[in-house]
């Protein structure tokens, strides 16, 4: 019996392991996207920082906005 000669077994599991490889590499490179996506367009991030955010502030009376 040869060292190096493969079951069938070690065949099956090497292509289910590929595919999960496959898979997994997939969505890694879908997060990554998302991120550089999301990160171009920085200038629309609002974090929750426990700040009072301008951008959902209403007016203040007497400035004309909504009239």
């Amino acid at each position: 019996m040869a060292i190096t000669k493969d079951h069938e077994l070690h065949r099956r599991r090497f292509g289910r392991n590929l595919g999960l490889g496959t898979v997994l590499l997939a969505l890694v490179v879908l997060v990554f996207g998302l991120t550089i996506v999301k990160v171009q367009n920085g200038n629309k991030l609002e974090a929750f920082d426990h700040q009072p955010r301008v951008s959902v502030l209403p007016a203040p009376a007497g400035t004309g906005a909504g009239n």
